[in-house]
This record gives structure tokens, sequence and C-alpha cells, in this order.
């Protein structure tokens, strides 16, 4: 099955398995933006100051925080009286 193919939603795909199926591709996704991202350690090519990762590191990790939350509090309720 090529990659096409695995996007496309079968009709009678359940809930459960499109979660599957598109979590997957997009934690994989993720996962190798950040191996390519890790190539700019190479000081070799590259000149960064410390500040420069801590600030990366730090929007990385609050947006990771941000989407966590949403599986936990997936949903917000609005105020009625």
């Amino acid at each position: 099955m090529s990659l096409k193919n695995m996007r496309k939603s079968p009709e009678n795909e359940t809930k459960r398995a499109r979660f599957k199926r598109l979590a997957s591709l997009r934690t994989n996704e993720v996962l190798k933006r950040l191996k390519i991202l890790g190539n700019c350690a190479n000081r070799g090519v590259y000149e960064y100051k410390e500040d420069e990762i801590k600030k990366i590191f730090s929007t990385i990790e609050n947006k990771v925080r941000e989407t966590k939350a949403r599986f936990h509090f997936p949903g917000h309720k609005k105020f009625k009286l």
C-alpha cells in the first residue's frame, strides 16, 4: 500500500482505526522532522548559541505540553448559566 493510499480514509473506517492510522503517520512525521532538526547540532557545519538552542527546545516542549493536554482535556466547554 502506498503512502498516498494510506492517507485516504476508507468509507467504512472506524474512529479507532482512523485514529491509529493518522496518529502513526503524524507521529512518524514529527520524529522524522526532529531527526532532521538534530542535524543542525553539527558544529562543523553550523554555528549557534546556547540561548538559541534553549529557545528552540523551549518552544518545542511547550507545544508538546499543549498538544498532550488536548488529549486529557479535549474540549473547551462553553460557560452556561
